[in-house]
């Protein structure tokens, strides 16, 4: 018997740390408080924002049409492109860009809090640009050093930067400089194995001009590294941070003078990254052509903070009908629903902000339909209950037989509405799959709180005065 209060505690515990963790600012305002009157230092409860999306941050949405006449493989140019974008749009500095391709020739980009939607049409219109890079000399690299520590002095002792002489030479790399071999000369890129030990290796092909630029190239630099940039940054994550930056450098050494346009990249790395290496190789050298976007929506942060306010008073309204109707028709069992509801409310949060999810307004409306769904479970059992106790059984027994009973259909209903969402999160548009996604995640744990939480209160609760007062029930 002592079990079921362990796990009721459990449970309200778990209750407030997900509330609290699902809207911090009440607890860390009390522990400010706390803190000031009886000088304390009580930690703050971890801060995670809400990830919002484009309708309710505001931002520009462009939608561009892919040109894949010249293109044999359509699959693998629209994943290079949509991961070219991505990488622009990554450096561009917006929060949480969403980059998508939608049916075969289309990709959908979501810029939230963009405002420039020219700039931001011109920064994704450029080309991928691909640059093989030579060491630089002792000599070159010094003076670019020099300036840079300068610039570093300047910053430190708050100077403007841009009064100093030539300061832009700080913004040159200080141990590699472009040569003239770049990506347009690159026709294709394909992952192959060497013969003798089986490890992946990567075949550049370059047309006749690029083949004559890379003799010279690879002639002045034999038994030197030979650093390969797309957009600026290292075509590889080598540093294992998780990104690829300005920090990560793929710089394979030059072995002999390479004549005839075919050179092999040879290195300790695995097929994944062998096949990552081709694919942006490959994307840099052909992009394919997408020209101006064929539709653009921009919505104002205005707007999107009102369409936010009406959401939310709408989700509250919603909880409020549904906890009304539990009470009124079910009485106690209904009210202990209602409670389960409200920790159900607080954990899908919590978890929105652990995954994070993406919060549009087809999310939103996702959620407030999983909040109406969430009691369909408990309705079924309290049914079933009631016609128990009607047939003359224990209250207990009721309870048991309730939940026992009630499972099979509970369980088809949920698992068909699983199935819907999922072919919904799989075939339609990016607005529908935000909706698809909060709402399986709310079925699932409104599983969890009507099958587990609800039997939880019920067998603390509802106990032997329930039998003299069976009208609550």
């Amino acid at each position: 018997m002592a079990q079921k209060y362990y796990i009721f505690i459990g449970v309200l515990v778990l209750a407030v740390l997900a509330g609290i963790f699902a809207y911090p600012n009440y607890f860390n305002s009390s522990v400010d408080f706390l803190n000031h009157k009886m000088s304390w230092t009580l930690p703050h409860f971890p801060e995670r924002p809400y990830i919002l999306g484009l309708d309710l941050q505001g931002g520009v949405s462009l939608t561009y049409q892919a040109d894949l006449s010249q293109t044999s493989d359509k699959t693998a140019a629209m994943s290079g492109l949509r991961d070219v974008i991505e990488r622009r749009v990554n450096m561009f500095g917006v929060s949480e860009p969403v980059v998508e391709i939608q049916g075969t020739d289309r990709l959908s980009v979501q810029l939230p809090g963009v405002t420039n939607v020219e700039q931001a049409i011109q920064m994704i219109g450029q080309t991928p640009y691909l640059e093989f890079d030579e060491e630089r000399t002792a000599e070159e690299s010094q003076p670019i050093l020099d300036k840079i520590k300068e610039l570093q002095d300047a910053q430190a002792k708050g100077e403007d930067i841009t009064k100093i002489k030539d300061w832009q030479i700080a913004l040159e790399n200080p141990y590699f400089k472009p040569t003239e071999l770049t990506g347009k000369y690159l026709t294709k890129a394909t992952v192959v194995f060497d013969q003798t030990t089986y490890k992946p290796q990567i075949q550049l092909k370059f047309n006749s001009d690029g083949a004559k630029i890379f003799a010279d190239v690879t002639g002045r630099n034999i038994n030197k590294p030979l650093a390969i940039y797309l957009d600026g940054a290292s075509i590889i994550d080598t540093n294992g941070d998780g990104k690829i930056d300005n920090q990560d450098l793929y710089a394979p050494n030059v072995q002999n003078k390479i004549t005839g346009g075919d050179a092999v990249i040879t290195g300790d790395m695995s097929n994944a990254t062998a096949n990552s290496i081709a694919s942006r190789l490959n994307s840099g050298a052909l992009p394919v052509k997408i020209g101006a976007p064929i539709s653009q929506q921009t919505v104002g942060p205005t707007l999107g903070s009102v369409s936010l306010q009406k959401s939310l008073v709408a989700a509250i309204y919603g909880l409020i009908a549904v906890v009304i109707f539990m009470v009124l028709f079910y009485r106690f069992p209904g009210f202990l629903a209602s409670v389960a509801l409200l920790i159900y409310v607080a954990i899908t949060l919590a978890i929105f902000k652990l995954i994070p999810v993406t919060m549009s307004l087809s999310g939103i409306g996702g959620f407030i339909l999983s909040i109406g769904m969430a009691v369909d479970a408990n309705i079924l059992i309290f049914a079933r209950m009631k016609e128990e106790i009607k047939a003359g059984k224990e209250l207990g027994m009721a309870i048991d037989e309730g939940f026992k009973r009630a499972w099979p259909s509970i369980r088809d209903s949920n698992f068909n509405s699983l199935i819907v969402c999922a072919i919904l999160f799989f075939v339609a548009t990016s607005f529908i799959k935000g909706f698809a996604f909060t709402l399986a995640l709310g079925i699932l744990i409104s599983l969890f709180s009507a099958i587990f939480i609800t039997r939880i209160f019920l067998m603390v609760f509802v106990g032997k005065w329930a039998e003299k007062a069976k009208w609550l029930l």
